[in-house]
């Protein structure tokens, strides 16, 4: 056991807590913190939440409850308790009205962050039978179905952001979009659904280093893209890491028997041979801007690392990736345990060191520069963050146990 101080708090670092309960103390922290429903923080970490005034942005349906969620729903089917369900229905019921309606949802924005949601809400209705989840279910559906697409047919990211593919979108749309598929029977639907990460790799990836740009504007206008290939001007960890996990959860879903499954699979060989090329040789975890090690101001994110374990955790297990990335998903486990999860002097668990937001364009405008990403804010117990690492957390105990 190590003690040591951030900003004047006392910390203790366990060095031998399995995998499974690293991610019930992080969902233990998310309970805590919101037990009504769940609010997008004011940019600051735990430490200093209590010294900022009132005003955190009131609670929305979004992409950030989602991919909490479904680590909740995955750690309540391995752990066979009810309690992490109940919490993803109390949430959820937050923002579902008694018609199906969704509080604070704008179908006109076609806003792809709204889509992640309707996962948990396809899991209530099967546990629940309660039609409010089935007619909101079908309207994120509807949405998908009028999404805009651009002219290759990559679906925009969002409405305001016209002709724009960013690699988050990906996480966003697909893994709901092959779900619901496989629950309605539209087998018709996993053809589109290749095609999008197929666009978004073709057209977004670095032949040199094997990375993926964070967006590509197809129409070339805006501030941020190249002239000749639209593409962003760097690679940013977290987003390669949104389109890593949602490779994996999409397989879960795409039939054995379709015949372009193999092209997602390597697609993801591809991009993790990437990756862990990029890996922090002392640490074992990832920069903030991927392949810019130690250029002052990068700093090591905890995000995208998570996301990057999570996916390669699954890979391996369910051989979608060879045994030889194992060594290097073993370093990044442990760095990621090491560098960003602290235990506070009353018991509780934090994850920190996540950037808190970052995108392309918009108001602010984001021009996706290096100095851009490095200088976003950062925050801890970041959802974006503790959802991927509570998954990540469980693959590693489901490697362990599978063997």
């Amino acid at each position: 056991m190590k003690l040591f101080l951030i900003t004047g708090i006392l910390f203790v670092w366990h060095t031998a807590i399995a995998q499974i309960n690293y991610a019930k103390q992080m969902a233990a922290t998310i309970m805590d913190q919101y037990k009504d429903s769940m609010v997008v923080k004011k940019y600051a970490s735990h430490l200093e939440q209590d010294k900022l005034p009132e005003g955190n942005r009131p609670a929305n349906w979004n992409y950030e409850i989602g991919v909490v969620l479904m680590g909740f729903e995955r750690l309540g089917t391995m752990t066979g308790d009810k309690t992490y369900m109940e919490y993803t229905k109390h949430i959820v019921d937050h923002f579902i009205k008694e018609d199906g309606t969704i509080r604070t949802y704008v179908m006109d924005e076609y806003n792809s962050d709204f889509i992640p949601p309707g996962r948990q809400l396809l899991r209530l209705h099967e546990l629940y039978k309660d039609e409010k989840y089935k007619i909101a279910v079908q309207t994120l559906r509807n949405q998908i179905s009028w999404q805009p697409r651009n002219k290759t047919g990559g679906f925009w990211h969002k409405l305001k952001y016209p002709s724009q593919m960013w690699l988050d979108g990906l996480y966003m749309v697909e893994p709901f979009y092959a779900e619901y598929a496989v629950v309605n029977k539209r087998p018709g639907d996993f053809n589109d659904i290749v095609n999008q990460f197929v666009w978004m790799e073709k057209y977004s990836r670095d032949a040199k280093t094997g990375l993926l740009y964070h967006g590509w504007d197809e129409s070339c206008l805006q501030r941020w893209a190249n002239p000749k290939t639209g593409l962003s001007p760097e690679f940013w960890s977290r987003s390669m890491g949104w389109y890593m996990m949602a490779l994996v959860d999409v397989l879960d879903f795409i039939p054995q028997s379709h015949p372009r499954r193999s092209e997602l699979i390597k697609i993801l060989n591809r991009l993790t041979t990437a990756i862990v090329k990029f890996q922090d040789v002392k640490s074992g975890v990832w920069w903030q801007v991927t392949d810019k090690a130690s250029k002052e101001k990068n700093y090591l994110e905890s995000s995208g690392t998570a996301m990057f374990v999570f996916a390669m955790a699954k890979g391996i297990r369910l051989k979608y990736l060879p045994q030889s990335f194992a060594p290097a998903l073993k370093r990044a486990y442990d760095g990621m345990i090491k560098e960003f999860v602290k235990e506070d002097a009353n018991g509780k668990y934090h994850y920190i060191q996540a950037v808190a937001g970052a995108g392309l364009g918009g108001t602010p405008y984001r021009d996706g520069t290096y100095e851009y990403y490095v200088n976003e804010p950062r925050r801890d117990d970041d959802l974006k963050a503790i959802g991927p690492f509570i998954q990540a957390c469980i693959e590693m105990e489901l490697m362990k146990t599978s063997k």
